[in-house]
């Protein structure tokens, strides 16, 4: 699903003492299917922009265009309810939303409130169980009985039961460790792929964004402040640190590697290991091949 966001603006509480402007003239595409990491420090504008991309929030200026779906300032929009089927939204800790009595009831919860067929419900449990490697004999435990991490699952395979068509992730991996934060944003990764997915990733996680978006927008006190692909942004180390965000290990290395021995290595998603290794042979005289 295509989104384009045209002159937008959001502020809080207008017209009274606490008015605050959020988001000021926001305007950008992000083009269906691709992977999109939105960075940015706390207080950016991140968490405000993505409450748009669903109706939770309406513009109070400008104009938001979601495939066939449009959110304007000023127009009262009687389509949120099929644009929340088409949106799934996977909060910080979504695991604190769960509340019925079997992991089953949860999942079906949302499909069902929209009036999802029964068959379709349970195909589409299944479904989700099944992408996010939850073993099927839990449906009918209660979701509080399980480990911290298996709840988080539950919860993300109610937003996937849904069947969205595009995936809003705000800080998914939050209070994971290191371990389960690669397992989570693994498993995003392929759903995006295979599902076809429009995905934003609201990430502190520069690694992250570098690791898994094609393309990067960069916040800055509710305004937009740079775009394009991962290679281009983490590049600018300068203007990365003029709004507080670090560029990656990697990068960082591929940076140090140019300056100190003027060899430039071509970055394909390896480990800082790997590189190591590639630099290494480059020093020596040797190829790739080696």
């Amino acid at each position: 699903m295509h989104i384009s966001f045209d002159h937008v603006s959001y502020t809080y509480q207008p017209n009274s003492p606490f008015e605050h402007k959020a988001l000021n003239d926001l305007t950008f595409a992000i083009e269906s299917g691709s992977f999109v990491a939105v960075i940015g420090h706390t207080g950016s504008g991140k968490s405000t922009l993505i409450q748009h991309l669903n109706g939770l929030l309406q513009p109070t200026e400008g104009k938001i265009q979601l495939g066939d779906y449009s959110i304007e300032a000023g127009v009262k929009n009687k389509n949120l309810r099929d644009l929340r089927e088409k949106v799934g939204v996977v909060f910080q800790y979504p695991e604190h939303q769960l509340f019925e009595e079997t992991v089953a009831k949860d999942i079906a919860f949302g499909p069902q409130n929209f009036g999802v067929p029964q068959e379709e419900i349970e195909r589409r449990t299944k479904a989700a169980v099944k992408a996010t490697k939850l073993p099927e004999d839990l449906l009918e435990r209660s979701p509080f009985d399980l480990s911290g991490g298996q709840m988080r699952r539950v919860a993300i395979s109610g937003v996937l039961a849904m069947d969205p068509k595009v995936l809003v992730l705000d800080e998914p991996t939050a209070g994971l460790d290191p371990s389960g934060q690669r397992e989570v944003m693994d498993m995003f990764h392929d759903l995006h792929h295979e599902k076809g997915l429009t995905t934003i990733l609201v990430t502190h996680s520069m690694e992250d964004a570098l690791a898994y978006a094609d393309y990067i927008l960069i916040m800055n006190q509710g305004e937009l402040y740079k775009e394009g692909t991962p290679l281009e942004i983490f590049r600018q180390k300068e203007e990365l640190e003029n709004v507080q965000l670090d560029v990656p290990e990697v990068i960082a290395f591929l940076s140090k590697a140019e300056k100190e021995y003027g060899i430039e290595l071509e970055y394909k998603g390896q480990t800082i290991a790997e590189l190591a290794k590639e630099l290494a042979r480059k020093v020596r005289g040797g190829s790739d091949h080696e």
